[in-house]
């Protein structure tokens, strides 16, 4: 038993060295695709993992003519007191609501709209299709919530019908009670399109066959939906799914500020958006740091544990 202890332990060294050396004639041989890597290497450590460095002011009172360096350690001061605000729970509660309720509503319909767009048998009717639903996509943000103030300000076409059908008009933009609905709606419709072109290449990667097989033994198209492309396409379901929980305290912080006014303010303001308020405009830096890391590391719980539920229910996750 000692003799081959001994044998292991004098192997290794050789082993470590033998797998280096097979590494680095790896990459010799492939040296022209490791340099492609050298710029979003790069990319990540300059902007991802740099910043990290600046972290620590979420655990001091930052004075800027001092840096960060310079600056005085507060421990959990700053957590404490973000913990203690009268505002906490209603950021938390619009963050979390709005990215429930899109999880909820908005991450099954591009699902459904390339099971859709699978099924029409017209080339040209799908192409139709697709291009009409990603369009929207490439829209800026901005003009989308100008489309929005448009259509839903008090004398635009939505108001006009509304009154013309006996109705009263709806503050639909400065009404707290209407915001996520329009939010949550008007992203539905601008990224649905786009969301959906990776369940499409999914689905045309379906073997044919399983299909014919299915319709031989009479299964009507909706079994054939339910049976066939469905599971076909449930590990790429999870892994969006386990990416989208991933960032799911993380909202679309332009849009939103762009739609957020004094009147709306209870149903949308976020914790990005009052990040943005209090870090940037009134200088907050510390507090609103450690309100970021709070917030991040709340994405990073969720991950892991996404990941791993994944992994254990459906043998899928991202590792």
């Amino acid at each position: 038993m000692k003799n081959a202890e001994i044998h292991e332990t004098a192997a290794a060294p050789r082993f470590r060295k033998e797998r280096g050396s097979r590494l680095i004639r790896q990459i010799a041989r492939r040296y022209d695709l490791y340099l492609m890597l050298l710029l979003p290497i790069a990319w990540y450590l300059l902007f991802h993992y740099g910043p990290l460095y600046g972290l620590q002011i979420a655990f001091k009172n930052f004075n800027p003519g001092k840096g960060i360096l310079g600056s005085s350690w507060v421990g959990f001061e700053n957590f404490q007191r973000f913990f203690d605000s009268y505002y906490f729970w209603r950021l938390l509660w619009n963050t979390l609501s709005i990215n429930l309720f899109s999880l909820i509503i908005a991450f099954p319909i591009p699902i459904l709209l390339a099971l859709l767009i699978n099924e029409i048998r017209s080339k040209s009717y799908s192409k139709l299709l697709q291009n009409i639903t990603y369009i929207p996509h490439f829209i800026s943000v901005v003009v989308i919530v100008g489309i929005l103030t448009v259509l839903l300000s008090t004398n635009g076409p939505i108001n006009m019908l509304i009154q013309a059908l006996g109705g009263s008009e709806i503050r639909f933009m400065e009404s707290a009670g209407w915001f996520k609905t329009i939010f949550i709606g008007s992203n539905i419709w601008q990224n649905m399109g786009w969301q959906s072109i990776i369940y499409i290449a999914a689905l045309s990667g379906i073997n044919p066959q399983l299909y014919e097989a299915a319709k031989m033994d009479g299964a009507s198209r909706m079994r054939r939906i339910w049976h066939v492309s469905l599971p076909g396409i449930v590990p790429v379901i999870v892994i969006l799914l386990i990416l989208d929980i991933g960032q799911f305290m993380n909202i679309g912080f332009e849009k939103i500020l762009l739609m957020q006014n004094n009147l709306n303010l209870e149903a949308s303001d976020v914790i990005s958006t009052f990040v943005y308020t209090t870090g940037i405009l009134k200088g907050e830096y510390s507090y609103t740091a450690a309100i970021g890391l709070f917030n991040s590391l709340i994405n990073l719980t969720l991950l892991l544990l996404v990941n791993r539920f994944a992994r254990k229910t459906s043998e899928t996750s991202l590792w």
